[in-house]
């Protein structure tokens, strides 16, 4: 298989996965069982091209945001999504200290799993991928099922996104960042459903939420990579800019109906969606199709000091 084939399935399962609530870390460790494992670095550009890409589909909100800031619904919904992202910076940076200074006092095996996690690099094993894509999924059928009992309760407006919502939502991305395979937009809308948000509020505040936390992220993990590199990096940048280029672009038109979708639909085909994925990767694992140790060799450019910020 060539390096463009590879580089273009790689970024269509990066545009599928990254904003829908279903998980890109497991889809794209499932992917890499039988593709040439890439470096993080690969991970996260393509990552930041599929985010980028989403940003014009709320060019009314960030309008808003520019020309209307003075309005004080629209400033207090900024206010909110800037919160809900400064938690999500601080609450990482605490771990990722957290876990170094338990690495350095001896304990390294919770420190290890802890920092490994905050790192975002892609994970080495499925099964607790498998087990976060099932509690995912049936958490979205209950909730669903909860929300059909009292459906004219929630609200659409702007108001509704409470301080409550703002916070949750940024708590939300740190349990995606734990614990791969729960992925962040579906951890986040299932708060913010729980915490009364219509779907398409829910999912618009997840995204608005997710794009500079996850930009943030990615550069700051790029800028180490270039300027405090464990490794020389060694990259195949015709692979990177193929790959973040069909990432974009799947993204982009996912996204786009996704948005239109949650207008009318319910979370349950997701929450079916996640349950048959943990069924297929669990029953791989025990009958030997799907082992966590024999990824394909990683190519000789796939080295670099830089973790994967989506889960």
């Amino acid at each position: 298989m060539t390096d463009s084939l590879i580089a273009i399935i790689l970024g269509v399962v990066e545009g599928i996965t990254e904003f829908l609530p279903i998980s890109s870390t497991g889809h794209l460790l499932i992917t890499e069982h039988w593709l040439p494992k890439q470096s993080d670095l690969f991970n996260v550009v393509i990552q930041c091209g599929a985010v980028l890409a989403v940003i014009p589909l709320f060019h009314q909100r960030f309008h808003q945001f520019i020309f209307r800031w003075r309005d004080p619904k629209v400033m207090d919904y900024l206010i909110k999504i800037i919160a809900a992202f400064v938690i999500s910076g601080i609450g990482g940076y605490i771990i990722d200290n957290f876990s170094k200074i338990m690495a350095r006092l001896g304990i390294t095996r919770i420190g290890g799993v802890i920092l490994e996690k905050k790192q975002f690099k892609l994970p080495e094993e499925l099964m607790p991928v498998a087990i976060a894509l099932l509690v995912g999924g049936v958490l979205f059928l209950l909730v669903e099922w909860w929300l059909s009992r009292k459906q004219n309760e929630t609200d659409a407006s702007l108001a509704s996104v409470t301080w409550t919502v703002a916070v949750a939502v940024g708590l939300g991305q740190l349990i995606a960042m734990v614990f791969p395979g729960s992925s962040r937009s579906g951890t986040t809308i299932l708060l913010a459903l729980i915490l009364g948000l219509k779907r398409p509020l829910a999912t618009e505040f997840s995204f608005l939420a997710g794009i500079p936390t996850m930009m943030a992220a990615g550069g700051y993990k790029i800028f180490q990579a270039f300027h405090h590199p464990v490794e020389q990096v060694h990259e195949n940048w015709t692979m990177v800019w193929i790959a973040s280029i069909v990432a974009a672009v799947v993204s982009f038109i996912v996204v786009k109906w996704f948005l239109h979708y949650v207008q009318t639909h319910t979370f349950v085909a997701f929450g079916w969606y996640r349950i048959v994925l943990a069924a297929l990767i669990l029953a791989g694992l025990l009958t030997g199709q799907l082992a966590d140790t024999e990824h394909a060799p990683p190519p000789p450019h796939a080295t670099a000091a830089v973790m994967i910020v989506t889960q």
